[in-house]
């Protein structure tokens, strides 16, 4: 009996000891993605409603989230975006996407062996049913289209919205990352650490390819938005992380987040 009182007390004692270690190494990596469903991910795709998954585009299979077009028919411009239940300010994204299977030849051209992550994006309640994309900032992923042209990844897009870059507001709609060209069916390591509304760093497979600033909204692309959500000028610090459906099949596997707020003093 007091062998048993020992072994309780010894394993409660140690159970203290590795919450308390845990708590002093600071904040620890989280997975967004359970392997298992997306239950804790809210779809939305133009033309529908929001949390229709629509041909059942967003799918789980051997511990990846996979987008589909096999139920589509048409494509009909129905850009996808598969968001996490709960919004982020100051954090580190890690994931794992490699591009497979046949583009949708019915999709727009320039969204072969395209897709990406979008962030501090709106929340996709507030999307009417037929606004295209949400007002966001998206790390864009692209791999070669076997042309000997060069197709970095990790790229910067800005649906509704703009950046700093090089200390002056950039306009652009995308600008490309410093990143070599990576083929179809190969996995690549992203990684994405967003500061608030102040230094953004994209990284590939280890290698920093870009950085900029001052994430804010403005500009156009996204069309029939509420315009209560577009605030031309708002410095956009929070929001929500999505993974994008565009028309080219795409697995993610590994996605994870470092929460770091109040880690990071804020300027």
């Amino acid at each position: 009996m007091i062998h048993k009182q020992l072994s309780r007390t010894l394993a409660l004692l140690l159970a203290v000891i590795f919450q308390h270690a845990a708590q002093a190494q600071g904040p620890q990596w989280m997975p967004l993605f359970n392997g298992t469903d997306i239950n804790d991910w809210i779809v939305k795709i133009h033309h529908h409603e929001t949390g229709d998954n629509f041909g059942n585009t967003f799918r789980v299979q051997d511990s990846m989230i996979q987008v589909r077009y096999d139920q589509y028919g048409n494509f009909n411009d129905q850009f996808g975006h598969l968001y996490y239940k709960t919004p982020f300010s100051y954090y580190h994204l890690k994931l794992e996407y490699r591009f497979v299977g046949e583009w949708c030849k019915t999709a727009p051209s320039y969204t072969e062996l395209n897709s990406g992550v979008m962030y501090h994006s709106q929340d996709p309640r507030t999307m009417p049913k037929e606004q295209d994309w949400p007002i966001s900032i998206e790390m864009q992923f692209l791999a070669g289209l076997s042309d000997g042209k060069p197709r970095p990844t990790g790229n910067m897009c800005s649906p509704g919205t703009h950046i700093v870059y090089q200390g002056k507001l950039d306009t652009r709609h995308c600008i490309n990352s410093s990143s070599k060209t990576y083929d179809k069916d190969e996995w690549i390591k992203v990684e994405l650490i967003v500061l608030g509304d102040s230094l953004i760093t994209h990284i590939i497979n280890g290698d920093t390819v870009l950085q900029y600033s001052k994430p804010q909204i403005g500009g156009p692309v996204v069309n029939r938005y509420d315009p209560k959500q577009k605030q031309d000028g708002k410095l956009l610090s929070k929001g929500y992380i999505a993974l994008q459906s565009e028309g080219q099949p795409i697995d993610f596997r590994n996605v994870m987040i470092l929460n770091l707020e109040g880690t990071v003093p804020k300027e």
